[in-house]
């Protein structure tokens, strides 16, 4: 289970003195303690992979948005632990579509349900990303839809 790995995985970077690695482990665990607690489940249980794989892509949007506010405010070193940070997460996270496997979804999605307006846009990002059963980023989905339609 993913849970495991994590774990083990942390204690090498403890073993390593790879602190940010250890920081960033530490903290997807104490966020799976949470999300069981969220579930009305005891702390000691463990979460499903998918459960896992659904606080981690949660965390990485966390740490990307994160990023992208400290570049704003001109505070670069804490931009750059962010995205160490997410690097890690990344780690742990399934493959996700890319940009061109997106593309072939979006075009083969518009042609069976008959899309080929901007007035369609939300009803076709929802069915992508349903197809794509959330191994994709929404806001590269919807990069590739208005690329598309325009």
């Amino acid at each position: 289970m993913l849970v495991q790995k994590i774990r083990s995985d942390m204690t090498s970077a403890m073993k390593a003195r790879d602190s940010l690695r250890v920081e960033t482990l530490r903290g997807a665990l104490s966020a799976f303690t949470n999300e069981l607690v969220a579930k009305r489940l005891k702390p000691t249980e463990e979460l499903g992979d998918n459960d896992v794989v659904a606080v981690l892509k949660r965390l990485a949007k966390q740490r990307k948005e994160a990023a992208e506010q400290y570049g704003i405010g001109g505070r670069a070193e804490l931009a750059e632990k962010e995205n160490k940070e997410l690097k890690i997460l990344e780690e742990y996270l399934p493959q996700t579509a890319s940009r061109e496997d997106i593309e072939k979804v979006v075009r083969a999605k518009m042609a069976e349900l008959k899309i080929f307006d901007t007035s369609g846009a939300g009803k076709l990002t929802g069915a992508v990303m349903k197809e794509l059963a959330g191994n994709a980023d929404g806001s590269v989905v919807k990069e590739v839809i208005e690329q598309i339609m325009k």
